[in-house]
């Protein structure tokens, strides 16, 4: 419920009331596709029950998500197709609102348009903060870090000319 409530803690009781009432709730069954691989995404959804995965093209699984998660919310920003898949995992309920709903208001209210691309931004950048994290980024002990490190030292190395006289 966490990611929600960065959502919801930079908008007003009428914006976040404006939100429940723009949008229809969605049904979807375990096995269903949300959003499929390099397709665009034409609504923002906030998850109100129930579990979704995010899958890789391969169809590996790279997080679940439940209550209080939003998917979708990029596309706000970029409208590029996506890079990964979200499934049903657990019979789901979500609020879907369409971009197009949501567009329309940004343009027509510019006090929340402000408030909610805040909002998003916030929320982005904790989930940035968070994948940076569970990739290891800056640590030693990562896979990641200790191979970056190494390449690095070797094209250092490979490139350093000695001094000369």
């Amino acid at each position: 419920m966490r990611k929600v409530l960065l959502i919801f803690s930079e908008l007003t009781d009428g914006d976040v009331e404006w939100l429940s009432t723009a949008g229809d709730r969605l049904h979807l069954e375990k096995g269903a596709v949300l959003i499929g691989n390099n397709v665009r995404v034409d609504s923002i959804y906030f998850v109100l029950d129930g579990r979704l995965a995010i899958k890789t093209a391969k169809g590996d699984l790279i997080r679940l998500l439940e209550s209080g998660e939003v998917i979708g919310e990029m596309s706000l920003v970029d409208p590029a197709p996506t890079v990964v898949s979200v499934e049903v995992d657990a019979d789901a309920t979500l609020l879907r609102i369409p971009d197009a709903k949501v567009r329309s208001k940004l343009a027509s209210d510019t006090a929340f348009a402000a408030r909610f691309y805040r909002a998003l931004c916030v929320f982005l950048a904790d989930r940035m903060r968070n994948t940076t994290l569970r990739m290891g980024y800056g640590s030693s002990r990562s896979p990641c870090a200790a191979s970056c490190c190494a390449w690095a030292t070797a094209r250092a190395r490979s490139t350093s000319t000695p001094p000369t006289s």
